[in-house]
């Protein structure tokens, strides 16, 4: 897994430095993340450390594996040694919605970054609206369809489903349908299961191309995924720029760096972007602006609209967008 440069993660230090640079003591801050399996999960994981040790915040950092019975133990471990709070990229809704509850028993502010708990009533949750972004990105993936399309029969589009588990694949799910239900009379939808996992990925897609092997649109809800779409896809032909006969419309979510040559190179046509460096910056002025004012249990949801990134605006937004920062700096050459 490739890291975060430096560079890369002082955008984020060089938005955030008014506010950091105004804190008022050093603070302990707990950061327990689920995993680092994703380009976005590597890239925000370096933003807030970096950010924090900048600061001269102390970091304890926990990583659970995806284990969410371990990342429970890890935070209550945290709690204990008097952390004055914590940031978390939990494992799922549920097991998110739990441990925030425990933190705020125990008067220790929290943060959530990025996948959201079932209930937001407490603790700090920086999201994503993923409904909207995942509409957005399909909305042009469809219409480069029906204008691809000869006749008025029936399409077939394909949806990568993440995880439901958490409440991010959920949405994603959801804008993929509110862009599909536009045009509800022209598709037929194949959604395959991936649980956020490659190797499962790769083997319902496998069996759903050779099930249907006509695919006139593809939508990934994350773009972790396109390596194995390609695998999927060009040893069958399939897999081809824009211009090209049989070129499938592709779109995904996120906003990583191979999402960004991918587009660049004509593979892709759009991916719904998060905006991880609003992110992360609003996830840790939150948690030490409720640290700094003795609130230990603080209740916000702070909203990234994000946007999608095409092929039709990449000239225009292209550096808006975390992975193509990366790219922009060598990320995939590393």
């Amino acid at each position: 897994m490739k890291m975060l440069t430096k560079t890369a993660a002082a955008a984020v230090i060089a938005a955030g430095a008014a506010t950091f640079g105004g804190q008022a003591s050093a603070a302990t801050i707990c950061f327990a993340f689920q995993d680092l399996e994703t380009e976005f999960w590597v890239a925000g994981h370096k933003a807030i450390t970096t950010t924090l040790a900048e600061g001269g915040h102390t970091v304890i950092e926990r990583n659970a594996n995806e284990d969410a019975n371990r990342q429970l133990e890890q935070v209550r471990d945290c709690i204990a040694q008097g952390v004055d709070g914590i940031i978390i990229i939990p494992q799922d809704g549920d097991s998110a919605t739990t441990i925030v509850a425990e933190a705020q028993d125990a008067d220790v502010p929290i943060a959530v970054f990025n996948r959201p708990p079932t209930d937001l009533s407490k603790g700090i949750v920086v999201v994503a609206d993923n409904a909207t972004i995942a509409e957005a990105a399909t909305d042009f993936v469809v219409d480069q369809a029906l204008a691809n399309s000869s006749g008025d029969g029936k399409l077939n589009a394909v949806i990568i489903v993440g995880d439901l588990g958490d409440p991010n694949a959920v949405g994603r799910k959801d804008g993929f349908y509110a862009a599909i239900n536009k045009h509800a009379d022209r598709f037929n939808v194949i959604e395959v299961a991936s649980q956020w996992d490659a190797a499962t990925a790769l083997a319902n897609l496998e069996a759903a191309v050779t099930a249907n092997p006509q695919i006139d649109l593809m939508f990934t809800s994350s773009d972790f995924l396109f390596p194995t779409i390609r695998s999927v896809l060009e040893p069958r032909g399939m897999w081809k720029k824009a211009g090209e006969e049989g070129h499938i419309p592709l779109a995904g979510l996120d906003g990583d760096a191979t999402a960004c040559q991918l587009i660049k190179d004509g593979y892709v046509a759009a991916t719904g972007v998060q905006d991880l460096y609003f992110e992360a910056e609003s996830a840790l002025n939150a948690i030490l602006a409720a640290i700094d004012a003795g609130e230990a249990q603080p209740n916000q949801v702070i909203p990234d609209p994000g946007f999608a990134l095409t092929q039709a605006n990449l000239a225009e937004r292209e550096m808006d967008m975390w992975g193509c920062v990366l790219l922009s700096e060598g990320f995939l050459n590393r």
